[in-house]
């Protein structure tokens, strides 16, 4: 099977459909004649079909998480479907473009035949499944219930991938007016402030504080923009460095990111909301909730609830309720604690963090939505003060002028 699916090619196509309308498309075989005579199956009379060019560089891409959410989803059908796993991973590899994830599929897929277990092939791979990944797919073979546990741990990539788009849209926003603003200012002190000061030195009077100042800054970017160039990179590089290399570092922004107006409040609600969406799944899938809070805490992207959560942990192995130990814990909302103290009371504990994850969630959505409508009239109200005091600047000493000429 895995011998015919590597041999298949993909073709694309020119015809016309059964009602004799221009239709056009993409079809795997094996050879020509063959792809031919399946449109004509299909109902197509087909007028050209040619081999799919290959993409520059073999066509191998960047796998991404949101790629392993959608193999996740497409395993979890098809087994649902009674399709057996490793057929499942031959049809998945031969509908792909991504070489790269087509590769990834099938050397899993033949670790499996060769009869090494699914979650043993996939810890091979640590790169793009993580150990909570591998460690809820081994529960789900141990239970005799992987399709079920395929089609949990879809769902929470899928909720989290959405959610981590929802935060990156509300950082992006804000970084966008900074860049935009800064880019505009120089290049109004770069190319068209020069052109007034030219004008300027045939006055031959002194010129007002405010049009001297922005002259001056001019000047001095004209002498030395590159310095700053080299500046903000460097600074953008530095950063990067220390936030990876130094833990502490690391630690102090995102406790202060918290703290942000509107963009704290993102962060801060996504956290909660990774929180419920983590541990619910794990606990759902039979892990232990002492086990479930070690893999959570590195999962909430944010240094304050890792060590939050840690502490929790340590409470709960210690006999206190998850409830209780996360109000002493002190960064959960009220209405986290009270739906997790339901769970545990009513013990639909699983379900109940759902809720909470789904709450935050909606939330975080909120937010962002109040942030994009917040950031249109910023942007243009930043722009306008950097720009229009920019003119007022330039225009002030012929003003001035026109008022002794007056």
């Amino acid at each position: 099977m895995a011998e015919k699916a590597e041999k298949l090619q993909a073709f694309v196509w020119e015809g016309k459909d059964k009602k004799g309308n221009k239709a056009t498309g993409e079809v795997s075989g094996t050879n020509l004649a063959l792809v031919k005579a399946q449109l004509r199956k299909q109902g197509i009379v087909p007028s050209k079909v040619k081999k799919k060019s290959k993409p520059l560089f073999g066509g191998s891409k960047k796998i991404t998480p949101f790629d392993i959410a959608m193999l996740t989803r497409q395993l979890a059908t098809m087994m649902k479907a009674g399709v057996p796993l490793v057929q499942s991973f031959d049809i998945v590899a031969d509908g792909l473009e991504n070489k790269g994830l087509q590769e990834l599929i099938l050397n899993i897929r033949n670790d499996i035949a060769s009869g090494t277990s699914f979650a043993g092939a996939l810890r091979k791979h640590p790169r793009h499944f993580n150990d909570l990944y591998c460690s809820l797919v081994d529960s789900g073979e141990k239970a005799g219930a992987l399709e079920q546990m395929l089609d949990r741990i879809a769902t929470y990539l899928e909720k989290s991938e959405l959610l981590k788009k929802k935060v990156k849209k509300a950082m992006t926003y804000p970084a966008a007016v900074v860049v935009v603003a800064i880019i505009v200012t120089a290049i109004l002190l770069v190319k068209v402030v020069p052109q007034f000061e030219a004008l300027f030195t045939g006055f031959g009077a002194d010129l007002p504080v405010f049009t001297q100042m922005v002259v001056n800054l001019s000047e001095w970017m004209q002498k030395w923009w590159f310095i700053c160039l080299i500046g903000i990179v460097g600074f953008i590089f530095l950063f990067r460095e220390a936030k990876y290399r130094s833990k502490k570092f690391s630690d102090a922004i995102d406790k202060y990111t918290l703290k942000l107006p509107v963009i704290g409040e993102v962060l801060d609600k996504s956290a909660v909301a990774r929180f419920g969406r983590v541990l619910s799944t794990t606990f759902a899938a039979g892990v232990p909730l002492v086990d479930a809070l070690e893999s959570v805490a590195n999962a909430t992207g944010n240094a304050v609830y890792r060590d939050g959560i840690n502490s929790i942990k340590d409470e709960v192995a210690s006999g206190t309720q998850l409830q209780a130990a996360m109000r002493n814990a002190d960064i959960f909302p009220v209405m986290a604690v009270q739906l997790t103290a339901i769970g545990e009371e009513s013990g639909n504990l699983d379900e109940m963090l759902s809720k909470v994850a789904d709450h935050y969630e909606a939330v975080v959505d909120d937010l962002v939505d109040n942030l994009s409508a917040l950031m249109e009239p910023l942007i243009m109200s930043v722009l306008g003060v950097l720009v229009g005091g920019l003119i007022i600047a330039m225009y002030l000493p012929i003003f001035q002028m026109g008022q002794v000429v007056g």
